[in-house]
């Protein structure tokens, strides 16, 4: 079974380590930590009492994924230039995700059950769903083409993890679509899908494994932009540096429409 075969199966595909990703990463850990310390970006993204740096487009990698002068390169580059048929995507300045012992804490104005549900189910997600209004009702948003995790840090398997529930895409592929029928996509956008995407999320928690995807930098996974994703609690004496388990993650748009987002492979 070839890459992209298992990929579209799965909703998930990990890399090992390899050179240029690896120098990627070298580079990228510096503009990471110091993106990490600034007292700007500390004061919006540092959440979940303080044991999560969001991190959100903070790192300054060039539109072709670049930095310092060194190319986004690898087997997880070349799969999205290639078989995932991406070339000459233009890269969104990549998420620096730092998880700190201790994840997940209480945060300011989380509700008890949002904690919990944080603590006990990875605050598993959809990307692109996003919440809107003071309801925070699901409505798509955004349309990403894949989401590409490219770890920074050496750490243990239990320092929060990226997780993924397999086969999850289709499930919320076939839910998003009965949804969604007879409404046009121009009014997706405005359309609530609250209720059937929690619905979805329930029959994935039940019926798709849970896959933790750990990695060393240099190494990579990338994820179907339709998969439940989230990060797992940090595990007593798990093992990191100081500075924590960073994980600069990519969620480039192609420029699709809706359509695009929901029924492409």
């Amino acid at each position: 079974m070839d890459a992209l075969t298992r990929f579209l199966g799965r909703g998930w595909l990990a890399f090992p380590p390899d050179a240029p990703t690896a120098a990627w990463a070298a580079a990228a850990l510096p503009a990471a930590r110091a993106a990490a310390a600034d007292p700007a970006a500390r004061s919006r993204w540092l959440r979940c009492g303080g044991t999560w740096f969001a991190g959100v487009n903070v790192l300054p990698n060039a539109p072709d994924g670049s930095l310092g002068g060194l190319p986004l390169a690898g087997a997880a580059a070349g799969f999205v230039a290639g078989p995932l048929g991406f070339d000459g995507i233009a890269w969104d300045r990549a998420q620096v995700s730092i998880c700190y012992p201790g994840y997940p804490r209480p945060w300011h104005g989380e509700s008890p059950a949002a904690f919990r549900f944080r603590r006990d189910r990875d605050a598993a997600h959809l990307d692109g769903l996003l919440p809107v209004g003071p309801a925070r009702r699901r409505m798509v948003r955004e349309h990403h083409g894949f989401i590409l995790g490219l770890p920074l840090t050496a750490t243990g398997p239990g320092a929060s993890p990226l997780v993924v529930w397999e086969g999850s895409h289709e499930v919320i592929r076939a839910a998003l679509r009965q949804a969604l029928a007879g409404i046009a996509p121009a009014r997706w956008a405005r359309t609530d899908v609250t209720g059937i995407y929690q619905a979805a999320r329930r029959r994935v928690f039940e019926t798709c494994r849970r896959v933790t995807l750990h990695a060393a930098p240099g190494g990579a996974h990338i994820v179907h932009r339709l998969a439940i994703h989230g990060v797992a609690p940090w595990e007593e004496g798990a093992e990191a540096p100081e500075d924590g388990r960073i994980i600069a993650y990519f969620r480039p748009e192609p420029g699709w429409g809706p359509e695009d987002w929901l029924n492409a492979p």
